[in-house]
């Protein structure tokens, strides 16, 4: 199975100098003029132009709307420095919404990008999940 992200955003400049500065990522391909291809991570991420106010699936009456929100899936971002990530992801215009915690497992920073979208800086430290992981 191959995994592709993508993520709405309102405004594609913007976007893609948010994520290749934030997360040292590449524009990839283009396409036409509402949707790139970001490469360097682990997966593929697609910025697509979706205008706010646009519905957001044909199942529901919900529509789009760019200040922060929440939604159950999110991006999760393993980094080397934590704090050297959170740093330059708020240079690029990310949002830190709790200081960064500690654990056994590593740190977590909780951010949002500036088209309201949450995600976490994850950095880990020993075994990393497994210091945490039971066994079934």
């Amino acid at each position: 199975m191959d995994l592709l992200v993508n993520i709405d955003v309102e405004d594609l400049d913007r976007a893609i100098k948010f994520y290749t500065s934030a997360f040292d990522l590449k524009v990839g391909r283009r396409f036409g003029v509402d949707g790139t291809e970001l490469l360097g991570g682990s997966a593929p991420i697609y910025l697509l132009v979706k205008a706010a106010g646009s519905q957001a699936s044909g199942a529901s009456s919900q529509t789009r709307d760019y200040r922060r929100h929440w939604t159950p899936v999110h991006l999760d971002i393993v980094v080397d420095d934590v704090d050297v990530a959170v740093q330059r992801a708020l240079s690029a215009g990310a949002k830190l919404e709790h200081a960064v915690r500690s654990s056994n497992w590593g740190k977590l920073a909780l951010m949002s990008d500036p088209f309201g979208h949450g995600f976490c800086l994850v950095q880990f430290v020993g075994r990393g999940y497994d210091e945490i992981a039971t066994s079934l």
